[in-house]
Parts: structure tokens; C-alpha cells; sequence
């Protein structure tokens, strides 16, 4: 279905509402209030209108112009406003407009005479969402100002087209100014506009306004986050400066109902794998990076390892495989299910718990355990002979995890409970971040600037290697988990919290 847009032009007694809204900066109030300044004027003469009332909406104070056509509200709270001028015989004027703190914003009111007959209502202002928004969510409140300038009920038109694809969305005789829709395509440019009518005269409408949602497959990083009693994958991007805030572009993945996590991305695939609770068991599934396409990897041999939320598994850096451990073995297996191989065996007894790839070679990083999750080791492997190449770290008591291959294969992350406490819970007490180099056979402590009583945990390299982000938590066990990013060479001083209650971060 095809819909033009027009402009209708009315003859005789059109309102005319311009709105300049300049603003002069007195400095910032301390107070969240800002100063309307205005003019009442006959249209096409500018002749001033004394007496006109000034009333807005939600109320705050009513005022009159004086013989210069000239009013002031002062002391108007921060916020958004629909701004009236009434004056017998002409036809009352509305202009939206948003107060910002120590601000003055100056309007003018060009009012027309009324005549005999019925009156038109005026032309409605759209509001929300503004006019050329970005990253706008896929559920929206559409929200509107108007005005009717005598006792017929209005009732409005609302349309919404797809750019994309030039859908329209028409809702009829809505009787309120706020319209909700829900589930619009992601990274879409959107057209609305919104048309008023008594049933008398011919509809006056709205300018059109445009925005456009969320372009979730712009995002870098994913995380889990826990929702009520289930566990879900989301996506968002990078804050803007170190004192952004923090959950930018979030979207929500994997639906609520299913328990899904430890999100892990192939920049070569281009999608996203995660693991999930079918049944008793956890298998691998994979997604596009808007959460479409879901195909389920594993079956017949699930993933299996020292705690739930412990186990990863690891994208083979140069192919479409999956690399994941049953017990104290790790396998490996194409992208859509098919060509299962075991790859490498540990002691019986021991839990091969993680493992992660690198980009120049076919070595593996893998984090061998026993049943209590302690006595770790972290190596690296050659699959193909089974030979341990280098021994990333051993002999510490209390937890050891989180590893991250380097892209070159020379360096491997991992965290430490530095504090050496063990107990049957697998709690942690000061774990922190370390880069080991597997050319000068050297490791190093990674500054973050972590709190004392709080664990950095599950650290992950930044694309170009020059940051890490990592899950921060209070060592309780219990506290809500949140992930920061942290630039190399800062010693400490760049800790950027990039999303709250959540923890599993992964950037590719």
C-alpha cells in the first residue's frame, strides 16, 4: 500500500504558529528552572495583541501580555511543555517546546482572527520520538502535542511508514495523544506524522518526522545478564569518553524464557555462538548478531565442566568449528552440527573446563581441573600431537580461569585468586587479571584499579589487543556482577564501567 504525503494548504483562516526558539545562556541554574519568553502578534500586520492569556500544559503559572503583546513565565521547571495564547475573536495559538535549566527560550504567537462558522483544530506537534533520532528502540511511545479551538472532539490519524521497505502503519479515530508500537525492524529509518480532524473541516496535519532504530549489528561487545531466574544474552556498544554512560545500544539476543549465556563471537562466520540449557543438559547454539537464525551445534555429546558458569568454549580462529569439553575430554565440531572429532584427552579425573584459539596457529589454550575446580593448570597445546607446548600457569592454590588466547598466539590472559583460598563453594577472594608471554616464558600483573574485597574476573582482549574488558564483582559471591573495560598502560587509571549486572563479557 502506497500513501503520499501532502501538505494542505487552508485559505482563509489557517493558524500560523511560529515558533523561534533562540536561547540566551545566563549560565547554568542551579535550580532545574529556565525562563519562556514570548510575543502575541496579529497575523500578517505583527501587530501587538495585549491581554492574550498564557497558560501551558502541564500547568504552571498563567500570565497576560501587556500593550506591547510581550509576556513572561519565569521560573518554569525543566521539562517539556505545550505552550498556549487565547484571545477572544482570534484563533488560539499552541507551540511545544522543552526547558532547559537556566535557559531562556523565546516564542511568537501569530494569531488569526476568528470568523463565523466552525473552526478548525490546529495542526499537531510532534514530540516524541524527536526529529532525526538515532538508536531508537524497537517499542515506542509516539507522543504528540494539539489543540482544538472550540467544543468539537478531535480525533487523530497516526501513520508510520518503513523506510526501507515503504510499509505503512495507519491507526484511526484515536481519541488520545500517545501511540505505542511495538517490534519495528532493527536499523530501519522511520516516517510519522499525525493528522487532526472535528469531523467538520478537513484534517490539518503534522509535520512529517523521521528517526531510525537500532543498528544492533554495529555492536562490539556481548554479555550476559540475569533476569529473574533465567540467564540472557545481550548485545551493546563502547561508552562515549571515560565518563560515558554506561549500557549503550543494549539489545536483548536470546528470549526470556530460555536460560542462554556465555556468548562467544566469529568475526569469520559473523555470528554469534552461546551456550544453553536443554533439558539437563548444555548444548552449543549459534545466532545471527540480531538474535535470528538460532540452530542448535551440539547434541548427542553435550558440553560438560567443572560448574556451569564456569565452562567456555572457543570459535577456531581461521574456521568455521566450535572447540568444547565433555569431561576430561575436548572435542570439536562444525558450525551447523556435523563433524564431530575429539581433539585432545585429559587425565581421567580432570575436568577440562576452558579453552580458547588464537589466530596464527592451530596451538589451543586449555584450563585443566580436578572435581573441586582447584589443582588447575593452564597449558597449551598442540591438538594435532598432543604435546603441551607452554605452561601458562600451575602449582597455585585456590581458582584459576578466565583465558584468552592472543590474536598472535604469543600471549595468554587468565585471572588468579591471588588470596590462595579454597572451599567447597569455589569462592573467590581477590582474584585478579595476568598476561602471560609465552615468548619470554614471563608473567605479569595486569593493574585495573579493582577495589579491595571485589574480583576481576573472565578477562577478554580487546580487538586491537590494546584493552581488556573484564567482569567486576564483590568477593561475597552474591553481589551483582559488572563488566569494565580497562586501556593497557594506564596503571590503573582508565576503568570504564561499560555495562551494570552483567558479567561473560565477549569483544571481537
Amino acid at each position: 500500500m502506497k500513501k503520499v504525503f501532502y501538505i494542505y494548504i487552508m485559505a482563509a483562516l489557517t493558524l500560523s504558529v511560529v515558533g523561534l526558539q533562540s536561547c540566551s545562556e545566563d549560565g547554568i541554574a542551579e535550580n532545574g528552572f529556565g525562563t519562556i519568553e514570548g510575543k502575541v502578534v496579529v497575523n500578517g500586520s505583527n501587530a501587538p495583541l495585549a491581554n492574550a492569556k498564557i497558560t501551558t500544559n502541564p500547568s504552571t503559572t498563567t500570565v497576560f501580555t501587556d500593550e506591547n503583546g510581550d509576556f513572561t513565565l519565569g521560573d518554569i521547571a525543566v521539562g517539556e511543555y505545550s505552550i498556549q495564547a487565547e484571545l477572544q475573536d482570534y484563533i488560539s495559538g499552541v507551540q511545544g517546546i522543552t526547558t532547559q535549566a537556566g535557559l531562556t527560550f523565546n516564542v511568537v504567537f501569530e494569531l488569526n482572527e476568528t470568523s463565523q462558522g466552525n473552526i478548525p483544530p490546529l495542526a499537531p506537534v510532534l514530540v516524541t520520538p524527536v526529529d532525526n533520532a538515532t538508536q531508537v528502540g524497537t517499542d515506542i511511545d509516539f507522543i504528540w502535542l494539539s489543540s482544538k479551538n472550540d467544543d468539537d472532539p478531535i480525533m487523530y490519524n497516526f501513520e508510520l511508514r518503513n523506510g526501507a521497505n515503504n510499509e505503512i502503519l495507519i491507526s484511526e479515530a484515536l481519541t488520545d495523544t500517545t501511540y505505542t508500537v511495538t517490534d519495528l525492524d532493527l536499523a530501519t529509518n522511520y516516517f510519522w506524522q499525525v493528522s487532526a480532524s472535528d469531523e467538520i473541516n478537513p484534517e490539518v496535519e503534522s509535520s512529517i518526522s523521521s528517526f531510525s532504530t537500532f543498528d544492533v549489528f554495529d555492536n562490539r561487545f556481548f554479555f550476559t545478564r540475569r533476569v529473574g531466574s533465567k540467564n540472557i544474552v545481550f548485545s551493546g556498544d563502547d561508552v562515549v569518553g571515560d565518563e560515558g554512560e554506561p549500557n549503550q545500544g543494549v539489545f536483548q539476543l536470546t528470549p526470556s524464557e530460555e536460560n542462554s549465556f556465555r556468548p562467544r563471537l566469529s568475526n569469520v562466520e559473523n555470528k554469534i555462538a552461546f551456550l544453553r540449557n536443554v533439558g539437563t543438559a548444555t548444548q552449543i547454539f549459534t545466532m545471527e548478531r540480531d538474535g535470528s537464525d538460532l540452530r542448535q551445534v551440539t547434541n548427542d555429546i553435550p558440553v560438560v565442566g567443572f560448574r556451569q558458569d564456569e565452562v567456555d568454549f572457543s570459535w577456531k580462529r581461521a574456521g568455521a568449528r566450535i572447540y568444547y569439553t565433555n569431561f576430561n575430554k575436548l572435542y570439536s565440531i562444525s558450525a551447523t552440527g556435523t563433524g564431530i572429532g575429539l581433539e585432545y584427552e585429559a587425565p581421567v579425573g580432570m575436568f577440562i573446563t576452558e579453552v580458547d584459539s588464537n589466530g596464527a596457529d592451530n596451538n589451543l589454550a586449555i584450563k585443566i581441573n580436578d572435581a573441586t575446580g582447584y589443582n588447575a593448570r593452564i597449558v597449551i597445546i598442540n591438538p594435532n600431537t598432543d604435546v603441551e607446548i607452554a605452561v601458562v600457569a600451575e602449582n597455585f592454590a585456590g581458582a584459576l580461569g578466565g583465558i584468552d588466547f592472543s590474536i598472535d598466539g604469543t600471549k595468554v590472559l587468565y585471572t588468579r585468586d591471588v588470596s590462595g583460598f579454597e572451599n567447597a563453594e569455589y569462592r573467590q577472594l581477590d582474584s585478579r587479571i595476568f598476561e602471560y608471554d609465552i615468548v619470554a616464558d614471563t608473567t605479569i600483573e595486569i593493574e585495573t584499579g579493582k577495589p579491595v574485597g571485589t574480583n576481576d574476573l573472565d578477562a577478554k582482549y580487546s580487538p586491537d589487543e590494546g584493552a581488556v574488558i573484564y567482569t567486576n564483582t564483590s568477593n561475597d559471591g552474591i553481589s551483582q556482577k559488572n563488566v569494565f573495560k580497562h586501556v593497557f598502560g594506564d596503571n590503573g587509571a582508565s576503568r570504564v564501567l561499560l555495562f551494570t549486572d552483567a558479567f561473560m563479557p565477549e569483544w571481537e
